[in-house]
């Protein structure tokens, strides 16, 4: 939060609940398993042991500006135009209502509280979404 690094508890009791993830999550946690242990390794007594996922290679929290730093190198090789990783939220939720999941599942999966927010301010509508909504209304009009 304003550039300070935060450990904090969740907001709410809801947003401790668990969540399914997609195999695609799995896989890459894994992997991200096997990359940590082997910081481990390499780092031997140097290493911090903390129950974080992502860490720096001595196993110490990532600063937020040293991720994203990291994050914008990344981006620029793989010649992707960056983004916020909160954006991520919001692509999330784009991409559920896309593929047609109800508004409330995405409210979950976010874990808000609200409504509004959920649709409001994380769901966006994309131009395929919105061809697709205009041309299934045609074909309903016998065009």
């Amino acid at each position: 939060m304003r550039g300070q690094l935060l450990h904090r508890d969740t907001k709410t009791q809801a947003s401790d609940a668990t969540l399914p993830l997609p195999d695609i999550c799995l896989t890459a946690l894994k992997v991200r398993r096997e990359q940590r242990d082997e910081a481990r390794a390499a780092a031997g007594r140097a290493w911090h042991e903390t129950d974080l996922v992502f860490t720096t290679r001595y196993g110490s929290p990532i600063e937020p500006r040293n991720f994203q730093r990291s994050w914008q190198t990344r981006c620029e090789r793989a010649n992707v135009t960056p983004i916020n990783v909160h954006d991520a939220r919001r692509t999330c939720a784009t991409l559920l209502a896309d593929l047609g999941v109800h508004p409330r599942v995405v409210m979950q999966v976010l874990r808000h509280a609200r409504f509004s927010v959920t649709m409001e301010i994380y769901t966006q509508v994309s131009p395929r979404a919105t061809r697709e909504a205009l041309k299934r209304l045609g074909d309903s009009l016998g065009h």
